[in-house]
């Protein structure tokens, strides 16, 4: 059949941020704004015409509908063959693995991460590129300026797809397979982890566990590796199914949203593992019995330990963190004499190191940890390597951590969010601190002297890319740091991110309550950006 060529105009706004497109709902489902969109992926990501694409998304309210437009539009536009998960269903680090192990040309994620979903709620869709990462800036911005001046898509008039059976159909010469949107993931996670030793640790009768999937989309992904694969007890992958909704609840891993189980590692008679991923299943948290992990300590306690598990015994080459992330794992970095870099928040910052074989693990203070093994972070991931430490080391996941304290010392770390803050009031929050950073230095501030004050500017040590105004750091001698950042996760209004770390080498002190610790710091940053002048709030309204 011929393609149809409709007329079309541009929407303001379509620049896709570090995590893609995200609007509510109602604004994708405007006639023309997804189509508009997905042409320009089309339009300047050419080598699409001729290859494969990757397409799947985390089952959120819309995640059908836009599929089937995208597989009408990839057909029209020439892709010649297209890789789908069952039901319209991929987590974001599995369309990662699908890229990679099949060498398509790229992939197309239909998601908004943690934000919740449904009818009034948030949509969202970003590209990744053929390493299976994000799209880069450059590839960004030409997608939004050809938003800009869009005037046609091509797509075709035709019956919806079977997106619920496995096997291969066609669409107007374009083959369309639909995979079983585990069994590639699954079969790699076999590859980098002791799944005997994890077997074993759940058939000892002795460690008890859950895994929340939030209603999202690694509930099918645990329920496989985790119950039937490696023997955890049938019950133990909590809200399991994926929901359109995510069964009302805000598919965020944090302490605020995951709050169940919270309560279940709590306590003496708690489990001795929680862990919990997102919307998309790219970010986790991990819980031990009266312990809350830190994404930060995470990072760093993963990389100190990589040499206890199969797909990192050879040693890990290098890491990565993203500037707000704490400093934790520059002190791992700095004893095993490998290179610590401090990139952007964003995955993508990650991607060329990656490719250029200088870091093999990485990780965000925004739950997000991955390695080389895809180009997206990977919350079930970090769950197995977790599992994996756990079952070789024989501790608790509290004697781990503390382990790693005496060890290295301990970053005490927390992030407080104002979320939906008006968008003006926020830049202007910005803009005042960012006036006062030359005068900072040397100052003293709560009785410690600032060391540095800067609007942090990356340059990519690969090739050469200039990233600038990625947040404001106020670096205090002795290692204490205060961090605000714009996120631009979210759809509405804006929200202020505030990061604050201090350092502690006497494991005395490790066990000090971490807001107390951080008291003056958190007193410091709210005065010196002004908070509740400018934004009308008192208190943040998450803090992990």
């Amino acid at each position: 059949m011929e393609p149809q060529i409709i007329a079309t105009t541009p929407f303001d706004g379509q620049r896709p941020g570090t995590s893609g497109l995200r609007k509510k709902v109602k604004v994708f489902q405007q006639p023309g704004y997804l189509e508009n969109f997905v042409q320009a992926i089309f339009d300047t990501q050419t080598e699409l015409k001729g290859g494969t694409l990757v397409v799947g998304g985390d089952g959120r309210y819309f995640n059908r509908e836009a599929i089937q437009t995208i597989l009408r539009m990839a057909s029209a536009n020439g892709v010649s063959r297209i890789l789908v998960g069952r039901g319209g269903i991929f987590s974001t680090p599995a369309v990662s693995c699908v890229i990679r192990k099949y060498k398509t040309q790229g992939g197309i994620v239909l998601s908004a991460s943690h934000n919740p979903g449904g009818p009034d709620e948030d949509f969202g869709i970003k590209f990744n590129a053929a390493n299976g990462g994000p799209a880069s800036e450059s590839v960004t911005n030409a997608i939004y300026e050809r938003t800009r001046t869009i005037d046609r898509y091509l797509t075709l008039d035709a019956p919806a797809v079977d997106l619920d059976t496995l096997g291969s159909l066609e669409l107007d010469g374009t083959q369309i397979e639909v995979l079983d949107p585990v069994a590639d993931y699954a079969e790699l996670m076999e590859s980098l982890f002791d799944f005997n030793a994890i077997h074993q640790l759940f058939n000892s009768g002795l460690f008890r566990m859950r895994f929340d999937a939030m209603h999202a989309v690694t509930g099918p992904y645990a329920t496989e590796i985790l119950e039937n694969r490696l023997g955890a007890a049938p019950g133990t992958v909590m809200n399991g199914i994926p929901k359109e909704d995510f069964g009302g609840g805000h598919p965020d891993p944090n302490l605020v949203h995951a709050e169940e189980l919270v309560e279940l590692t709590s306590g003496p008679e708690g489990l001795d593992f929680g862990a919990a991923s997102d919307g998309d299943g790219d970010r986790n948290m991990i819980l031990g019995k009266g312990i809350f992990v830190t994404p930060s300590d995470s990072l760093a306690i993963l990389a100190a330990n990589a040499h206890l598990t199969p797909g990192y015994r050879s040693g890990i080459r290098g890491i990565a963190r993203s500037m707000p992330t704490s400093q934790a794992a520059n002190r791992v970095a700095d004893l095993m004499g490998i290179e610590c870099f401090e990139t952007p928040t964003g995955w993508k910052f990650f991607g060329n190191l990656l490719d250029a074989g200088r870091i093999t693990l990485c990780g965000e203070e925004s739950f997000g940890t991955g390695s080389d093994h895809v180009r997206e972070k990977d919350g079930l991931w970090a769950v197995l390597f977790w599992l994996n430490l756990l079952a070789v080391r024989q501790q608790s996941v509290a004697d781990i951590v503390h382990d790693h304290w005496r060890r290295f010392g301990r970053n005490f770390y927390t992030r407080h969010d104002y979320e939906a803050v008006d968008l003006a009031a926020a830049e202007g929050l910005m803009d005042h601190l960012r006036l006062l950073l030359s005068g900072l230095p040397g100052k003293q501030l709560g009785g410690m002297t600032v060391g540095y004050a800067d609007d942090f500017a990356y340059t990519d040590p690969i090739d050469g890319s200039i990233s600038e105004h990625q947040g404001v750091r106020i670096g205090f001698e002795g290692g204490a740091r205060i961090v605000f950042r714009l996120s631009g996760t979210g759809t509405a209004g804006a929200t202020l991110r505030v990061y604050l770390e201090c350092f502690e080498a006497d494991p005395t002190r490790h066990d000090q309550d971490t807001q107390e610790a951080m008291r003056s710091l958190i007193l410091i940053a709210r005065e010196l950006a002004q908070i509740e002048e400018r934004t009308g709030r008192k208190e943040p309204d998450v803090i992990t």
